[in-house]
Order: structure tokens, then sequence, then C-alpha cells
């Protein structure tokens, strides 16, 4: 059984973390190349977010929602 702990740690220390390894390596380097994925991910969401809010506000604008106070049941 320990064995396959053991296996376990090895695949993630070894194999999936070479990417943060690579990024963390390269900081000592080049600060900007180290934070593109974070960059990366910032304007994912940030874009993600803009859509949602245009979503939110078509909706709103179309009048469709009922907004009486006694549409849902918890009120």
């Amino acid at each position: 059984m320990k064995e396959i702990f053991e296996a376990i740690a090895w695949l993630f220390e070894e194999v999936l973390f070479l990417p943060h390894n690579a990024l963390r390596a390269t900081e000592l380097e080049n600060w900007w190349v180290a934070n593109g994925v974070n960059f990366f991910f910032a304007l994912v969401g940030f874009v993600a977010m803009i859509y949602w809010i245009k979503q939110l506000r078509m909706y709103d604008q179309k009048g469709e929602e009922n907004k009486d106070p006694s549409a849902h049941s918890f009120l």
C-alpha cells in the first residue's frame, strides 16, 4: 500500500509539477514571463465578467424577468 502512495507522490512531484517548477526557475531571470500565466488568467476572468454583465443588461432591457415580490416561493 505504501508503494501506491509513493507512486502518486512521484507522479505529482516529478511529472505534473514540471511546468510550475519551470516558471519558478524563470522568475529569477524575467518576472514578466514568469507571471504571464497569472496575467492570462486575469484577462480571461475580466473578459468573462464583461460578457456576463453584458448578458445581464440585455435580459434586463428586454423586461422578461418577473419582478413581482411574490414571484418566488421563499419571499
